[in-house]
C-alpha cells in the first residue's frame, strides 16, 4: 500500500521519460507537504534528478468486470488489468483514480503501477455466473492494456484467451503497437464477429507526441499497427483523442485521413477532458513546454467549457459546448464522410453476442485423480 505522503511540487521541467511536470497532492488526504526553498538552491537541484524508475505493486483484484450505466460511452461493462499507466499521457482522464488508492495523480499515476495477477481466472469465474447476459466488454477503458509492463506480465493476453474460449465478444482501445503481439487471438476473434480494436492517435508529430505521451508508440507505429491489423481482416477504427484547442486540434483531418489510408473503418473523437486533479496538472505542463502559447491553449479550453476548464455534464462532457467545440464536430463530420467512415462521433462495431458459451471446466488435480 502507498506510504501515505504526498508532495505537491512543481518541478522546474519534466522528469526524463515522464509525462507529468508535478506530482499534486492526494485530494483524500487531510495533511500534505508542500516543496519549499530554503535558501540552499534544493529547488534548483531538482532539475537533476535521475530518471524516476517504474515500481509494480500487486493488487488482489475483487472483481473481474467494472459495469457503467454512463450514457456517454457505447459499453457498459470493462476489463481493467493495470491501474495506472506507464504512458505518461499529460491528459490521461484515469489520473484521478490513482488517489482512490493513496497515490497521486501527477507522477505516482507513471511510475506506481498495481496490476492484477488474478484477473484472468477471476473474469472466468464471473462468466460462469448463473444469469450472465453477453455484451462487448471494453479491454482497457481505465488504462491501457498493452503499456510497456504487459510485456512482461502477460495479463491482457490472458484476459483474451478467457473471453475467446467462452466466445465473448469484447472491443480494445490502445496507443500501443504491442496490440499485433496478439494478432493470432485477435485473427480468430475477427473472424468470428468477436473483435474490435481501436488505435488512440493524438498526433502526427513525432515531437509533439513524445511530450505528451512520452512512453507510448510513435504516431507512425500506431499507423502501421493500424494496416496489420486491417490487412488480416481485423476491424480497426482511429480514436482522435484527445483534441486539444490550440495544440494539435488543427490535425484533425489528417489523422483521419492517414488513418484512413492505413486500413481504420471507423472513427472517433473526444476534445480534451479536465477532471479534478488533471486541470492542474495540465496547466503546470502546458506552460512548461508552450510558454508562448500557453495562454492561447488555456483560453481556447475555457471556451469550450462555457468559461470553466471542464464541464463533467453528460451530453457535453466529451465534445464540449460553444461555437468552437461545434466546430470541432463540424470538422469532424465532415471528413469522416468524406473518408466513408459515416458520420458517428463514437466508435462502435456492431459484435456477436449469440456465441457466448461457458466451456466445460477443467477438472481440478484431485479430482482427476479420483476419475482414474
Amino acid at each position: 500500500m502507498p506510504d501515505g505522503s504526498s508532495v505537491s511540487a512543481l518541478l522546474p521541467g519534466a522528469r526524463k521519460g515522464r509525462g507529468a511536470v508535478s506530482n499534486p497532492a492526494i485530494r483524500y488526504e487531510s495533511i500534505s507537504r508542500e516543496a519549499f526553498d530554503d535558501g540552499w538552491d534544493s529547488l534548483a537541484e531538482l532539475a537533476d534528478l535521475p530518471p524516476l524508475p517504474t515500481t509494480l505493486v500487486k493488487e488482489r483484484a475483487r472483481s473481474a468486470l467494472t459495469f457503467n450505466s454512463s450514457p456517454d460511452i457505447g459499453f457498459d461493462r470493462s476489463i481493467n488489468p493495470y491501474r495506472g499507466c506507464e504512458h505518461g499521457c499529460v491528459y490521461c482522464y484515469a489520473r484521478p483514480s490513482h488517489a482512490t488508492i493513496g497515490y497521486s495523480p501527477g507522477l505516482d499515476f507513471e511510475t506506481k503501477l498495481l496490476f492484477k495477477p488474478d484477473l484472468p481466472a477471476l473474469l472466468e469465474k464471473e462468466l460462469r455466473r448463473p444469469g450472465y447476459v453477453p455484451k462487448p466488454v471494453a479491454l482497457g477503458a481505465n488504462t491501457d492494456p498493452y503499456q510497456p509492463i504487459e510485456r512482461t506480465l502477460l495479463l491482457t493476453r490472458q484476459v483474451l484467451e478467457v473471453l475467446e474460449r467462452f466466445g465473448h465478444p469484447v472491443t480494445i482501445v490502445t496507443k500501443s503497437a504491442g496490440v499485433l503481439r496478439d494478432l493470432d487471438i485477435l485473427t480468430r476473434m475477427a473472424q468470428r464477429n468477436l473483435v474490435h480494436v481501436c488505435l488512440s492517435v493524438t498526433t502526427l508529430d513525432a515531437a509533439l507526441a513524445r511530450r505528451m505521451e512520452p512512453r507510448a508508440a510513435t504516431p507512425l507505429r500506431r499507423l502501421q499497427a493500424i494496416n496489420a491489423l486491417a490487412r488480416v481482416g481485423i476491424p480497426t477504427g482511429v480514436l482522435a483523442a484527445p483534441m486539444i484547442p490550440g495544440l494539435n486540434d488543427a490535425e484533425l483531418e489528417r489523422i483521419l485521413s492517414e488513418s484512413c489510408k492505413a486500413g481504420a473503418t471507423r472513427a472517433g473523437y473526444v476534445l480534451l477532458r479536465l477532471p479534478l486533479e488533471i486541470r492542474e496538472m495540465f496547466e503546470d505542463w502546458v506552460r512548461a513546454h508552450f510558454p508562448d502559447r500557453a495562454a492561447r491553449i488555456l483560453a481556447l479550453v475555457r471556451e469550450t467549457r462555457g468559461g470553466a476548464m471542464y464541464d463533467s455534464r453528460f451530453g457535453t462532457r466529451q465534445t464540449g459546448t460553444g461555437a468552437y467545440a461545434d466546430m470541432l464536430a463540424s470538422r469532424f463530420h465532415l471528413m469522416a464522410r468524406k473518408l466513408g467512415f459515416g458520420g458517428s462521433r463514437v466508435v462502435s462495431q456492431a459484435l456477436d453476442c449469440s456465441q457466448f458459451a461457458p466451456p466445460p471446466e477443467t477438472p481440478a488435480p484431485a479430482r482427476q485423480l479420483e476419475l482414474l
